[in-house]
């Protein structure tokens, strides 16, 4: 009761338009099971499986019966006549069968389309979520950078009125400091695209607030996985097997069917004012079409060529999967180490470089440009970081996309 009351509520504030926003916190492990039960374009898409079903339900099957009558009023020489028939059409070859099986062959491509879709829209989903966590991550970088900036230029401030530095010095770092303000700014601006993008995916409204979380440091190669169980090539094998049974089903349309059928006839005759002769029969026949003339050479060959055309796409599709596979794991393994060599060498020697200029700066033994310097390269060894980082769990996902990771296949039908 208390549920039905709620979705009472819903509809009528959907209806006044006044549904309140939602806020979702969503871990980054969570989004593959998000994205297949809230993602609008799946829904839709779900629905050709139904289409494919329902093309099943009416396939195999002889067509329907046919029952006649025909009518002959008596004359002087001819009797009154009523002719009772009953036909039906049979395949002297297995259609029937083919057909059967090629529409449950089409059933499960359309099962494995919404599977690769699936793939295909977590994939981007999480790329989208990881380049959001990297951002979160750079926009935090730049606000520790702001704050050093800011203590900088109070001490500049403070110097230059003391007469101890130059005024220009103290102005160079305020203007510095605000460079780093429009940074991340601009980091703001590109966080609220991308939350534009994924909020659709996720089944969320642009009203709706949305908060990913993760954690990001952690990098671990997956382990060799097979790609041949992916959506899209297992797609491709069954795409072949149509293929073939659609080959089979066009040599066996070559022989029509043939149609048998019975009828049975009630007649009489007038032979006097007073006196009725009944008569009738029943007979049994049948038509074969001589297929002299058509033999259906020419959707053989249509269908000939695309079983070779589907081998071939398969082909060239296992190798661009492989190529993919491939790309991305040496990918993870050139970021995984440019992320180890910053963080475990160049950024602890550009941290002490920079501490050290900014002390003799104080001290007055350096100038204020090579305290700039050392700190600008200590901010791009940090987004160099953060970049290889994001890169590295990019190639993760395209990964786990090559491999099908998050979208289990169907068992290959039997050809």
């Amino acid at each position: 009761m208390n549920s039905f009351l709620f979705r009472l509520l819903a509809l009528l504030l959907a209806a006044l338009g006044t549904v309140p926003a939602r806020a979702l916190d969503l871990p980054l492990s969570a989004i593959p099971q998000r994205v297949r039960t809230h993602h609008p374009d799946l829904a839709s898409a779900r629905l050709a499986i139904a289409e494919a079903r329902g093309r099943q339900l009416g396939s195999g099957r002889l067509p329907n019966p046919t029952v006649g009558y025909d009518f002959q009023s008596q004359s002087r020489v001819s009797p009154q006549t009523a002719i009772y028939s009953f036909d039906q059409t049979f395949p002297l070859t297995r259609r029937l069968s083919l057909e059967k099986k090629l529409t449950s062959q089409l059933v499960a491509s359309a099962e494995l389309e919404v599977r690769d879709a699936e793939r295909r829209l977590i994939a981007d989903a999480q790329d989208k979520a990881i380049r959001l966590l990297t951002l979160a991550r750079q926009q935090e970088l730049r606000q520790q950078q702001t704050e050093i900036a800011k203590k900088l230029a109070d001490f500049a401030t403070g110097r230059a009125k003391a007469g101890e530095v130059s005024p220009l010095d103290a102005k160079q770092i305020q203007l510095d400091a605000q460079r780093l303000r429009v940074e991340a700014r601009l980091l703001e601006a590109q966080s609220v695209s991308l939350l534009g993008q994924l909020k659709p995916m996720l089944g969320l409204r642009a009203e709706d607030s949305l908060l990913i979380s993760g954690d990001l440091t952690i990098m671990a190669v997956p382990g060799i996985s097979s790609w041949k169980m992916r959506p899209d090539y297992q797609l491709a094998q069954t795409k072949i097997a149509a293929a073939q049974t659609d080959q089979q089903l066009a040599r066996a349309r070559r022989v029509p069917d043939i149609k048998a059928g019975f009828f049975t006839s009630n007649e009489f005759q007038d032979v006097a004012p007073s006196s009725r002769v009944h008569t009738g029969y029943t007979g049994f026949r049948f038509s074969i079409p001589l297929p002299f003339w058509n033999r259906n050479q020419g959707e053989i060959a249509e269908k000939a060529a695309a079983a070779q055309r589907a081998q071939l796409e398969s082909t060239a599709l296992a190798l661009q999967i492989n190529s993919e596979a491939g790309t991305a794991r040496r990918e993870m393994e050139t970021n995984a180490a440019i992320v180890h060599e910053t963080r475990d060498t160049l950024l602890p020697l550009a941290a002490e470089q920079m501490s050290d200029m900014q002390r003799a700066y104080e001290s007055g033994q350096s100038p204020l440009l090579s305290v700039l310097r050392a700190r600008d390269q200590r901010l791009q060894l940090e987004s160099s970081s953060l970049d290889a980082l994001r890169d590295f769990h990019l190639a993760r996902i395209r990964y786990e996309s090559a491999t099908g990771q998050h979208a289990p296949a169907l068992q290959q039908p039997s050809k």
